[in-house]
């Protein structure tokens, strides 16, 4: 036989607002990162070009000393961690998609998903890849453009013709 106890239900309903869950990066050992891999360094997603260990004392640990390049500024960016600390590794996607236009006031380029969406908050890319490919746009040439895309930030790398 079931009763009521005294004072409040002791199993009142509790939920807390959370966002999707899914992440931006990925934590890893740093002795398991390598040359070419991404790492994140100072809150920025960075391109390893190179990596050393260096043992320390006796009784210190072996450290790691990544040199490394900012995927979207290209800026260079150092580290030195213990080997057995964990760090963030960034995921980095690319993504091709259908160039619709160049704004060159606004510094944005408008672009097609493979699923019809327009998306028009793609940086334009800076030096020799943004000249190549505002000639061959006003060539009115159908052009893919490939973006990489890491910690919510996006960069055209590369652009194609369409082949029909």
């Amino acid at each position: 036989i079931m009763g009521k106890g005294k004072g409040n239900n002791a199993f009142e309903d509790t939920f807390e607002i959370t966002d999707s869950g899914a992440s931006l990066t990925i934590p890893q050992q740093m002795s398991a990162f390598r040359k070419g891999q991404y790492i994140m360094i100072k809150d920025r997603p960075c391109k390893i070009l190179d990596m050393s260990t260096c043992k320390t004392g006796k009784h210190g640990s072996a450290k790691v000393h990544v040199t490394a390049i900012d995927i979207f500024t290209d800026k260079k960016c150092e580290d030195v961690s213990p080997s057995t600390s964990n760090r963030d590794m960034p995921i980095v996607k690319r993504v091709e998609y259908q160039l619709l236009d160049i704004d060159t006031e606004e510094g944005y380029v408008t672009v097609m998903t493979d699923k019809g969406e327009v998306k028009d908050d793609v940086l334009i890319p800076t030096g020799e890849l943004y000249g190549d490919l505002l000639a061959r746009f006003e060539k009115e040439e159908s052009l893919m453009v490939t973006v990489m895309s890491a910690c919510n930030e996006d960069k055209i790398v590369a652009f194609k013709t369409m082949t029909k």
